[in-house]
């Protein structure tokens, strides 16, 4: 009986959801046991035509990491969910936008003359020349992807039957994903496959998080001496593991690092950015409104702490920019 056929794609982000699969070490083998990995062009010497040239359908699954910004990760995103039973958004930039998504809070000429004009990089561009799309040639036309006005979550393009959250996602989670689609025993489409409870549910310091709301001042990580078997919160430090899913068994925090996130929200939130703030604010230990905004300000980059790994997915999406008649657009 032939395996079912998967597949791995990276579309906008850094590569950290690639080393997760190679950092299944000799799992990777139990893995390959099970299913033939028909489609992963980062480690083998698959093409888009390969895809092209499949039947529908006959990939079990993709796993698709990486937010939505160019042309070609349109249509690669396409061929993909066209091409799998299943379309699993694979890592926070796919399931929620992610770092990349933090893009949205600039147009994308702003990002453009930055980069190649007026930015504070290496770039030589007296002509102050941009990419084009389309350009000929003695040795015929080049083209290049577009790139959108926004970057853009997975399943704000393509219908996505399953979210593996993480930045990236934890081992243990897509082994249990890939297992779960082999054995037919996946929970009902649009689940996120991690634990729908909050970190601090079962963090290691949870005994030494205060009962009354406590928060007094933030402070960051280089500014203080991190005790390892304190909670965070209680030593001042923003950790947003009460509005992040569990299923990374604590990496950061066994690290001596607050959580930052990257799991994403559990299903009651519908803005993780909005969950998260309201949580911390709760955790404020004062009543009075201005002594609550001052402990608050001294958040440094709230949109980037916050909406680190989800402006796209948010309610916010991107920044509005004034429009021609005066009033705003998205």
């Amino acid at each position: 009986m032939a395996k079912p056929k998967v597949g791995f794609y990276w579309c906008a982000s850094c590569g950290g959801c690639e080393e997760a699969v190679v950092d299944l070490a000799e799992a990777v083998l139990d893995v390959v046991q099970v299913v033939d990995i028909a489609f992963w062009p980062c480690a083998t010497d698959f093409k888009r035509s390969d895809v092209e040239a499949m039947a529908d359908g006959e990939m079990a699954a993709c796993f698709v990491n990486g937010a939505i910004r160019s042309s070609e990760q349109q249509e690669m995103a396409d061929l993909c969910r066209r091409k799998s039973q299943l379309l699993v958004a694979f890592g926070s930039c796919s399931h929620t936008g992610g770092v990349p998504g933090m893009a949205n809070m600039y147009t994308r000429q702003a990002i453009l003359e930055a980069v190649y004009t007026d930015g504070e990089f290496s770039t030589v561009n007296a002509e102050k020349a941009f990419p084009s799309a389309h350009v000929s040639r003695p040795e015929g036309q080049l083209e290049l992807p577009t790139l959108d006005e926004s970057v853009k979550a997975l399943d704000q393009v393509v219908v996505v039957d399953y979210y593996l959250p993480g930045c990236p996602p934890p081992v243990k989670l897509i082994v249990e994903a890939v297992t779960a689609i082999v054995e037919g025993k996946l929970p009902p489409r649009g689940s996120v496959l991690a634990p729908d409870v909050a970190q601090c549910r079962d963090c290691p310091r949870i005994d030494s998080k205060p009962e009354e709301a406590f928060i007094k001042q933030f402070v960051r990580p280089h500014q203080i001496h991190i005790d390892p078997e304190k909670c965070f919160l209680a030593q001042g430090l923003l950790c947003l593991g009460p509005a992040t899913r569990s299923g990374c068994d604590h990496a950061c925090i066994k690290g001596n690092m607050p959580c930052t996130g990257c799991l994403g929200p559990l299903s009651r939130a519908t803005d993780y950015g909005a969950a998260a703030m309201s949580a911390i604010a709760s955790l404020v230990g004062s009543n009075d409104a201005r002594q609550i905004g001052a402990i608050m300000d001294q958040i440094a980059d709230p949109a980037g702490t916050f909406y680190r790994y989800s402006l796209p997915a948010s309610q916010l999406f991107r920044r509005l920019e004034p429009a021609a008649n005066g009033g705003q657009q998205r």
